[in-house]
């Protein structure tokens, strides 16, 4: 009756500060790619400290991370499925785009997707 609701520790920006370049990074070079050949970043919208967090740690402008601002603000944090909504914005891409997809879970897990858009 009330919904749903997250509680989010403040310990997770800094996490994300201190791991994601490294884990994308790393994501990345075992295909032979760099965050320069990203076109596409389809990130977890889990609130703004998040979102800024991502933004720090990848290096990236809030520009980048469009989709994922536009999900938060129409529908908010819908946990770890928040991501596929963010996809849903973004599935049309050039040919070839790559793009990285990242999602926060319990216990701040963290997954990552390379994306590669097909013709």
């Amino acid at each position: 009756g009330t919904g749903f609701r997250i509680v989010l520790t403040a310990a997770v920006s800094d996490t994300i500060d201190a791991n994601i370049e490294h884990d994308v990074d790393a994501l990345l070079a075992d295909h032979g790619l760099t965050a320069s050949d990203v076109g596409a970043w389809v990130a977890h919208p889990g609130g703004p400290r998040v979102l800024e967090a991502f933004e720090r740690g990848l290096h990236l402008q809030r520009s980048d991370l469009d989709a994922s601002w536009r999900s938060l603000d129409a529908v908010g944090n819908l946990s770890s499925s928040s991501v596929l909504h963010v996809l849903s914005d973004m599935l049309v891409q050039p040919a070839g785009t790559h793009g990285v997809l990242f999602a926060l879970g319990p216990g701040v897990t963290s997954e990552y997707v390379l994306l590669r858009w097909a013709a």
